[in-house]
């Protein structure tokens, strides 16, 4: 049986949350040996993840696949531009430096938030897909750099290939096994510039991600609805990548909506801690939502979403926090019941939510 830590549900001492400046120096420091399995490149369903505090997420893994992917572009004939998102966890920026040293060495057209923020991956997703629409060749790609809801000392970095969505193992064991030679091999055939040359060079460029996804939301939403519905919405970004767009979604559609909080915060101090009394934002755990579920009689209805904003929390009186794979199931076949034009075959795949 699962025990409940006494920490669940409540914010933490100060002595208890994550030392960033350790987490970060050790992401330089410390030089993963591969030799040891914990420390080689490893890419589950969503990338490689881990933290620099035990080597398994360092500036050399960085590097390394990095060097990967762009000789992975290059056999596939992928031409066009890698949109690079991040997350607001700590390690998301400087694993974002390292790649571009990498990237702009190859001349990959790079495009990252054109104001040095966040970006939600649905974001890197639309906007391959948005750019890719209509073309043969001259493909775009990208590259999401985020653990998700996982711990502040973690990090992650997935590759998005020319669909949109993460790359499936058929790409990410090329990957993986080519970037852990490289690790072997001291990163002696790893190439990279150093990263002010990198960031004006020709081949990196600022790119306006909320506008264009924030006003295609329209297109598969009816926004006025919502907009004309009486009722009282709020929105929590858990200090994640939503932190820009939440704000943007209101304005352009006049929601009446509240954002409970725009706190950023590295060390997530703001966060109830989660189930094991560590702190994880986890949308979908009661003791992770505790804020915005105690928030509950403010609103007919409050949204959360993670750190990259690929998982949302919902929570509606008097019920609480929804399920989210009871929700899941109500909108497929709400679009399938109310939807017109859809083709009768088509069909809608879901990966289930299999972190517990």
């Amino acid at each position: 049986m699962t025990t409940v830590s006494p920490r669940a549900g409540k914010t933490l001492d100060p002595a208890h949350l994550a030392d960033i400046p350790a987490l970060i120096a050790a992401y330089y420091d410390r030089k993963p040996d591969p030799a040891i399995a914990t420390q080689r490149v490893s890419f589950g369903t969503s990338g490689h993840r881990g933290s620099s505090l035990h080597t398994s997420f360092n500036e050399n893994h960085i590097l390394a696949i990095s060097e990967a992917i762009c000789r992975y572009r290059k056999d596939k004939g992928i031409t066009g531009p890698l949109f690079i998102g991040i997350d607001s966890h700590a390690l998301s920026a400087p694993a974002q430096r390292s790649a571009i040293e990498v990237f702009a060495a190859h001349g990959v057209e790079v495009r990252i938030d054109a104001n040095d923020r966040f970006t939600p991956t649905p974001v890197i997703s639309h906007a391959i897909l948005t750019y890719n629409k209509g073309r043969q060749e001259d493909l775009a790609d990208g590259v999401v750099i985020t653990p998700s809801h996982n711990p502040p000392i973690d990090g992650g970095f997935k590759y998005n290939p020319p669909h949109g969505g993460p790359a499936d193992t058929d790409i990410t064991k090329v990957i993986q096994d080519q970037a852990n030679a490289f690790l072997s091999g001291g990163l002696s055939e790893v190439h990279r510039l150093p990263y002010d040359e990198a960031r004006q060079s020709e081949h990196v460029r600022g790119h306006d991600f909320i506008t264009p996804y924030v006003d295609d939301l329209g297109s598969v939403i009816d926004m006025e609805a919502i907009r004309d519905a009486p009722i009282r919405i709020g929105m929590d970004p858990l200090g994640g990548a939503a932190l820009d767009y939440w704000p943007a979604i209101i304005k352009k559609y006049n929601l009446k909506a509240q954002i409970v909080s725009d706190e950023l915060d590295p060390a997530f101090g703001f966060m109830t801690a989660d189930w094991d009394g560590q702190i994880r934002m986890d949308c979908s755990s009661p003791y992770a939502m505790a804020r915005l579920i105690g928030m509950g009689a403010q609103f007919d209805v409050a949204f959360a979403t993670d750190t990259d904003a690929d998982r949302h929390g919902i929570v509606s009186r008097p019920d609480g926090l929804m399920n989210p794979n009871h929700y899941l199931a109500v909108a497929i076949w709400y679009l399938f019941t109310q939807r017109k034009g859809w083709d009768q075959t088509a069909k809608i795949g879901k990966t289930l939510v299999s972190s517990a």
